[in-house]
């Protein structure tokens, strides 16, 4: 981890936090405000419970909060209406402006729009194509087929970059995560919105997956656990760059422009990177490797070595110079023997139970009271102790044994939520943390695990399915924060059950501390 190490992890580790920040922007760019339905007509007088304006504008103003119920407006021809969140209703015979009507109504549609609460936010994809009442789940469904995206883009580019290799797939998922991220603040209507949110979805679950491979096979094994690791708190700094980008700009449009701008810097310098020797190595390019280890031994002020001499190869010779004799790999690879198939599903499932823990708590800690810029915020701020626990842990005790005890402590974390009172605000939002803390943990580890666990012929492929399956747990983690409506603790109880399931299972895994990446399976 010298000189040349170290300048190009920071390059790729500076992506990282446009990734953290698209996972995660959805959070406030598709907050729903409080709304009515509005009035068919100018507004005279506006009246809810004990409270009166003359302006529309100033309804929120006259709800306290979780005060709920219908607004009565008097319209400048006299009607009297009463507005409620979908639908509004005509008094037929009232005669004066009061809140309380027994009288005969007719219901109506909203079919002249709503009106928002903009005190918060000016403009949300919500309120830009009214996304309520019959349209909410069209709302609800963004950031899951925002996950779905990513998981189609970690299968493809896991795969492609075993086959092209590391570095074109980082050159063009972060050239697409930039055009892809302006595009949707400039999208016409919703479904462009979806398609344009999915194709960056793509990219950056492209780049996130690959570059952890890359990193892992740039650095040598004694820094390895460290920079790869410590990758993931480039994510955290994304995350935590959402809420205070969401609290100065309160635009969804201009908010996703000033969002995406942060991967300018490595679209102007991801030309430099280099392509990783263990890939040129498993492709049979000698030649390329060699330049590769000679421009990093003269970067890093050291003596070069020979391949040729140290692997007994001559690079002149037709294993050199043929590389299309190379026996690709696809996913069958990963269950070629009943051990390596019970490997393959353990590591899937520890994948899906960290991406669904690390969302579930994400996503839900707007709804734990209290602010919800500071509680997202705080959010991305515990993984950072969290990936040094993690560091600092696996060198000790080794990998396997810091993942069973990080599953373990959230499943009991879980646990403990559930039995909280939701009016304790402040101890339920601890106890996220916590939680959120032994959830990052595992899925920090996550990815230096498999990477370590299997050879570099399907190391991209490995890492690419587990991301796969750790994705189908972010498109259900919006769907789990969703029961809430059914039982307040129910995503607590379903990342409980898997979380101490995987644990268990992580048992049988073998342990990798001090081992040197494998070439070929053992």
């Amino acid at each position: 981890f010298c000189r040349f190490q170290i300048f190009f992890y920071f390059i790729c580790a500076f992506q990282n936090i446009s990734c953290g920040i698209h996972y995660l922007a959805s959070v406030f760019m598709a907050v729903t405000p409080k709304y009515a339905c509005r009035p068919p007509g100018n507004v005279s007088w506006i009246l809810f419970h004990n409270a009166s304006s003359s302006r529309l504008e100033d309804i929120w103003a006259l709800l306290s909060p979780g005060q709920e119920g219908h607004v009565a407006v008097q319209l400048q021809d006299g009607t009297v209406w009463e507005l409620s969140g979908c639908h509004r209703s005509w008094r037929e015979d009232a005669l004066r402006l009061e809140y309380e009507y027994s009288g005969s109504k007719r219901d109506f549609p909203c079919s002249d729009g709503y009106i928002y609460d903009r005190s918060k936010w000016e403009s949300t994809v919500v309120t830009e194509w009214d996304l309520v009442c019959h349209r909410e789940w069209l709302a609800k469904v963004i950031q899951p087929m925002f996950m779905l995206g990513v998981l189609l883009g970690a299968l493809i580019f896991g795969y492609l970059s075993d086959r092209v290799g590391r570095r074109l797939i980082l050159w063009s998922t972060s050239i697409g995560k930039f055009l892809f991220g302006i595009a949707v603040a400039f999208t016409f209507d919703y479904y462009s919105f979806m398609v344009t949110r999915f194709l960056l979805a793509m990219a950056a679950s492209g780049y996130l997956v690959v570059v952890f491979v890359y990193v892992t096979e740039l650095i040598g094994m004694k820094f390895r656990t460290w920079a790869s690791i410590q990758m993931h708190s480039f994510f955290a700094v994304g995350v935590m760059a959402v809420p205070l980008t969401g609290y100065l700009v309160r635009t969804w449009w201009l908010y996703q422009i000033v969002l995406s701008t942060v991967t300018v810097p490595f679209v102007l310098c991801c030309w430099m990177l280099p392509e990783t020797p263990f890939w040129l190595l498993s492709e049979e390019r000698y030649e390329d490797a060699q330049k590769v280890i000679d421009t990093m031994a003269k970067w890093n002020r050291a003596s070069s070595c020979k391949l040729s001499e140290l692997l007994s190869l001559d690079l002149k010779g037709p294993a050199g110079s043929n590389p299309s004799e190379v026996k690709k790999h696809n996913l069958l690879d990963l269950f070629c023997d009943w051990n390596i198939a019970l490997r393959t599903l353990t590591i899937w499932l520890i994948w899906f139970t960290g991406s669904l823990g690390f969302y579930s708590f994400s996503l839900n800690s707007v709804n734990l009271g209290g602010n919800e810029y500071l509680n997202l915020f705080l959010m991305g701020a515990v993984e950072l102790p969290a990936y040094m626990f993690v560091c600092i842990g696996m060198d000790k005790v080794g990998r396997r044994n810091i993942l069973i005890f990080s599953l373990i402590t959230s499943a009991l974390i879980c646990g403990a939520i559930m039995v909280i009172p939701e009016d304790y605000h402040v101890w339920g939002m601890v106890a996220a943390m916590a939680g959120k803390f032994a959830i990052g943990a595992a899925f920090g580890l996550i990815y230096l695990y498999t990477a370590e666990l299997y050879p570099t012929m399907v190391r991209s492929l490995a890492v690419g399915s587990g991301s796969m399956m750790c994705r189908v747990g972010s498109i259900m983690a919006p769907f789990c924060v969703y029961l809430t409506s059914i039982w307040i603790s129910m995503p607590q109880l379903l990342v409980g059950i898997v979380a101490f399931l995987s644990g268990v299972l992580t048992l049988k895994l073998p342990e990798t501390l001090g081992k040197p990446l494998a070439t070929t399976w053992e």
